[in-house]
């Protein structure tokens, strides 16, 4: 075991560097001087050449031969070791950090074309942006699929043949829900202003009741909500607006399932390539689970509308049954991550389309604002009316996240099947719901998919924790039935 026992060592420590620069990032994003993109860009750069040294270094394929396992973790842990290391080594060091670098700088360009809805201001940065992953993305894939190779980053196994098949299904349905339930007469919209204080404290209370361990965490306030980091120290971000407390609030929920599944790996895979989640979208099918099934369920959003009175007083809304057809109101909108759930997956498949397009070279960086408008036209019936409700705003494509989009969409898929599986195992689950108790759910999320961490592959999670295969048939049956039912189709 000295090969096995040396490997590990060596990995918890570069484990325990990824983490550093992943708090980098946070900080980029929450608390860093406007004008420091420059030198964080260069402080990014130097970490990911640390790091990429550690994942190539050639001690770490003699441990690989030589190692002695006895298990199903351990051989998990080599599992995941070797498919870093391999794909790793295929990267040049100096292509490694140029992209560190360059995404740094990105992210603070995309941050003020966005502010100030100027595409052409970002599109020479993001060209470099997409020159560098095209290169990497051809190292990584050998000859094959550049796309795929991409996506392999964040959910290994998975294909864009095979993703476009299960996207292909949920489409038409999906097209036909939102035309149904935008003809029929429209729930009362939220109105009046919010304080945002009060809006943060009331998310750090929701936050704490979906189990998030504050002492291990916090809540700060981020243009782009997201999580960070994992084990003992995992950070959430969300952020408010004077007359859309819905937005911080479901933000923080949403933040919370992808934290929830990091404090909730088994401590013994803590900063080991086990100790996280296995892929984004078994962490996707967390935080929309969360946010989704559960908060924005009858049973729940019953008991958020009493808190939601202590703490802003009498907002218009008569009764519980009027605030869940509220929380659930379907509306024509540009944002994503703003989006219901009857049209939240059309913005994810326009962008796994554009992205693939842009990858191929069929369309480029110049192109991408008009083909972005074209293709939101075409999908949702009116015109974008400026890029920062368009091409702008997500900060994914300015970072080098390409194929991380279509996770959001498989992560859904995963959470229908746990939405099922999760009612069809813990009795009277709404009626703990109905009174802001999730442990039961919380609790048969974290025993079946979060403790795990990386020990099983994505797809084996999901079949697992639901006793057969992943599909988009419950997902679709769930959004027809709760739709169906509040606008009364």
């Amino acid at each position: 075991m000295a090969a096995y026992d040396d490997l590990m060592a060596f990995q918890r420590e570069t484990q325990a560097l990824a983490q550093v620069a992943g708090r980098l990032g946070w900080d980029q994003e929450t608390m860093m001087p406007r004008d420091a993109a420059p030198q964080r860009g260069a402080e990014m750069a130097a970490m990911e050449g640390v790091l990429h040294a550690r994942r190539t270094d050639p001690r770490v394929a003699d441990w690989l031969a030589a190692a002695e396992t006895s298990g199903e973790v351990e051989v998990a842990q080599l599992r995941e070791i070797r498919r870093s290391y391999e794909r790793a080594s295929k990267v040049p060091a100096k292509l490694a950090s140029e992209i560190a670098r360059m995404t740094s700088e990105a992210q603070g360009a995309w941050a003020a074309a966005r502010e100030a809805d100027d595409f052409a201001a970002f599109a020479p940065v993001l060209r470099e942006v997409v020159s560098l992953k095209r290169e990497e993305g051809a190292a990584l894939s050998a000859g094959g699929d550049v796309y795929d190779a991409m996506l392999d980053d964040y959910e290994p196994g998975a294909t864009a043949v095979e993703l476009s098949a299960m996207f292909d299904a949920l489409r038409p349905r999906l097209v036909a829900l939102r035309a149904a339930v935008l003809d029929a007469p429209a729930p009362p919209a939220l109105q009046g202003r919010f304080d945002e204080g009060a809006q943060m404290k009331l998310a750090r209370q929701i936050a704490k009741a979906f189990g998030y361990d504050m002492s291990m965490g916090r809540v700060d306030k981020a243009v782009h909500p997201f999580s960070s980091g994992s084990g003992l120290d995992v950070r959430i971000t969300t952020r408010t607006s004077e007359d859309d407390p819905f937005n911080c609030i479901y933000s923080t929920i949403h933040e919370v399932g992808h934290a929830a599944y990091e404090q909730g790996v088994d401590r013994r895979y803590l900063l080991t390539p086990l100790g996280q989640g296995v892929s984004m979208g078994v962490h996707e099918s967390q935080s929309r689970i969360y946010e989704n099934q559960i908060g924005r369920g009858r049973a729940f959003t019953g008991w958020l509308y009493g808190q939601m009175r202590d703490a802003f007083g009498d907002f218009g809304i008569a009764d519980e049954e009027a605030f869940y057809a509220c929380v659930n109101r379907v509306e024509n909108g540009f944002i994503r991550t703003e989006a219901d759930e009857v049209q939240y997956n059309l913005h994810v498949l326009l962008r796994f389309d554009l992205e693939r397009a842009l990858i191929a070279r069929d369309i480029e960086v110049d192109d991408l604002e008009a083909a972005w408008n074209e293709r939101f036209e075409a999908d949702f019936g009116y015109p974008v009316d400026r890029a920062s409700n368009g091409v702008l705003q997500d900060v994914h494509w300015s970072v080098g996240l390409f194929g991380y989009f279509p996770t959001y969409t498989l992560g859904n898929v995963y959470a229908g099947c746990l939405n099922e599986a999760m009612h069809a195992a813990v009795p009277d689950l709404n009626g703990a719901l109905a009174q802001g108790d999730t442990t039961a759910a919380t609790d048969w999320l974290r025993e079946n998919v979060q403790r795990h961490g990386g020990l099983y592959a994505p797809r084996e999670v999901i079949e697992r924790a639901c006793g057969q295969a992943p599909s988009e048939a419950p997902l679709l049956g769930y959004l027809e039935e709760k739709f169906r039912g509040i606008y009364g189709l």
